[in-house]
């Protein structure tokens, strides 16, 4: 915002002469605010926005009529399509991410199925990838990537257009540069294009924290940004005003075993605090006993307020043993844009099962009914449970007992409402005599519950679905009856897990841009923290974002087994620490 300032004040740019770029609405919205008491009622001159933002805007002064495809409606459009296609054995979610992915990086279908000759999956992937767009244009829709897509054509193909926001944005700004994508380059490649006298382009990123490669992010971007633009001038901004000596020298400890990087050194005017602190131990279980003793040492006698901490993670299934803990011991906690453990939809809906085969006959029983009629999709409609209700209140029965009932008409709708009955009633019975997870196991097996959450054809064992699956089996096989296990599941109280005032639990990604006085960064064992499928040069980083979140403590932890199964300490805990480098230096 301060070099916005000086464009307007001291060299009297015009503020409609400014574009200013970012990744979300947050941040455009924090630069607005930044912006205000630096250019006063000029700041609302200056264009501010996120990427796509800017580019639907352009795309509709351009007279592109359209409307955005996004979030359910993206999903039950491609399902429509792959149906017609007759293309069962394909998950969405898969396609819809390799559609993005080539988008992001200009692929057209052509090239699409010249890259993946021969791949019988990926040329599939490119058929429906070919019907999508063309179904969307017929429709006149558009998604997020299009918006992308269109513009840099729009931009490319017609110079007069080019050169009217060439000319009208002289000045062009990006915040979190290193999390741009090959087709956000050519975007602001062909905005600065021609421009010379007068104009300026000026980036901000830091390579080091590069962690959006899942979405299309090329952190070769900023890595090769001199040689994209000749002439162009680095300033290293090695200044932290935001944490201990310590915390940076762990932080370069880790980062300096990247090999493709910029190289910098941090430093800081901040006091000496404390040496990072490693956590071990023999479970996830008892990992989480030792995050509650440190946090009630630093909560009651350090002076440290339970929003002062953070525990930072790197998937969502990693939070179940915490807030059950923090939960048994009165920890309050917020978990940052997410939810409760027990909350989750994959978790909710086994749960509901487990409410209908324990009782019934009960209102509990009709109203978990109703939830997981269509879990998985059995085809019966709002208007048939409508039907069962009126025809239940009447004869003054519950849900499940007038489903066994009420006369069907419909043939399919009759053979999956007995279908159900049929799985349901025996599990009913022998209820008492099997313990919840025993249930859960059943259900999963005989739903083909796992493919049906994760959308996948072979359900990977590291996706983060099933990885909250297995999670729920683990915490149910300490109870004996399904009873006890749902009263405790129900325990967990909406207003521990919103506390603001509490310790936040959040994945790094979520904690990117956020800081706290204390960090726990958790499960650092191999398998988990690096995954077994990242890049591990990307996976340093994302370590890197956790630890710098840190301003004067900073703990690692990790267990010694997982989900009862025995594991190794990640790489990164010694990296840290800088223990692998002088062991590797006297070998």
């Amino acid at each position: 915002m301060e070099r916005i300032g000086i464009l307007v004040k001291m060299y009297h740019v015009p503020p409609e002469n400014i574009l200013g770029l970012t990744f979300t609405r947050n941040a455009a919205e924090e630069m607005r605010n930044r912006l205000v008491p630096v250019l006063g009622d000029k700041a609302s001159r200056v264009t501010l926005s996120t990427i796509h933002s800017f580019c639907h805007y352009l795309l509709r002064s351009e007279g592109k009529v359209f409307e955005i495809l996004s979030g359910k409606d993206q999903i039950i459009f491609l399902r429509n399509i792959m149906k017609h296609m007759r293309l069962k054995d394909l998950s969405i979610g898969m396609v819809l991410s390799e559609i993005s992915l080539a988008k992001n990086n200009l692929i057209d279908v052509n090239e699409f199925r010249i890259l993946y000759e021969g791949d019988k999956t990926m040329l599939k992937v490119a058929d429906i990838y070919e019907s999508y767009d063309l179904e969307k244009s017929k429709k006149f829709l558009l998604d997020f990537d299009d918006l992308l897509t269109e513009t840099y054509r729009l931009l490319s193909v017609h110079d007069e257009i080019r050169a009217k926001y060439a000319g009208r944005y002289l000045h062009l700004l990006v915040d979190e540069y290193q999390d741009t994508n090959p087709v956000q380059l050519e975007i602001l490649k062909t905005l600065i294009s021609g421009n010379d006298i007068g104009s300026s382009f000026w980036v901000c990123g830091d390579d080091w924290q590069s962690i959006y490669a899942f979405t299309g992010a090329s952190v070769g971007n900023i890595l090769n940004f001199e040689q994209m633009f000749e002439g162009s001038k680095i300033f290293i901004l090695n200044l932290n005003y935001r944490s201990t000596p310590q915390i940076l020298k762990a932080c370069q400890n880790l980062i300096r075993h990247n090999r493709r990087k910029i190289e910098k050194t941090l430093i800081t005017e901040n006091s000496d605090g404390d040496e990072p602190i490693v956590l071990e131990a023999s479970s996830e279980d008892g990992e989480a006993l030792n995050l509650i003793n440190e946090i009630t040492e630093l909560a009651g006698n350090q002076g440290y307020a339970y929003k002062d901490i953070a525990v930072l993670y790197r998937a969502n299934f990693q939070s179940r043993v915490i807030e059950e803990t923090f939960s048994q011991h009165k920890i309050p906690y917020h978990i940052q844009n997410g939810q409760n453990f027990y909350k989750r939809s994959e978790i909710r809906h086994l749960l509901e099962y487990l409410k209908v085969i324990s009782n019934p006959d009960s209102d509990e029983g009709n109203e978990a009914l109703s939830s997981i009629v269509n879990i998985p999709n059995r085809y019966i409609s709002r208007k048939f449970m409508m039907e069962l209700e009126e025809f239940s209140d009447r004869r003054k029965i519950h849900l499940y007992e007038g489903l066994k009932s009420i006369t069907i008409d419909l043939p399919y709708v009759r053979k999956n409402v007995k279908e159900l009955i049929a799985f349901l009633d025996p599990l009913i019975d022998y209820a008492p005599n099997m313990n919840p997870a025993e249930i859960i196991g059943v259900l999963r097996n005989s739903l083909d519950y796992d493919r049906y959450v994760c959308d996948e054809d072979i359900p990977s064992p590291d996706d983060v679905k099933i990885q909250n699956l297995n999670q729920l089996q683990l915490s149910a096989a300490r109870y004996s009856d399904i009873k006890s296990f749902l009263e405790y599941t129900d325990s967990f109280q909406d207003e521990m897990v919103n506390d603001k005032e509490g310790v936040s639990l959040m994945t790094i990604h979520k904690a990117k841009g956020l800081e706290f006085p204390v960090v726990f960064l958790i499960g650092l064992v191999e398998g988990i923290t690096p995954t077994k499928k990242g890049d591990i040069e990307e996976e340093r980083r994302i370590v890197f974002v956790g630890i710098s979140r840190a301003m004067k403590l900073l703990y690692i932890s990790y267990s010694n087994t997982f989900i009862g199964q025995s594991c190794k300490k990640s790489i990164f805990v010694d990296e840290i620490m800088g223990i692998r480098e002088e062991f590797q230096e006297n070998s």
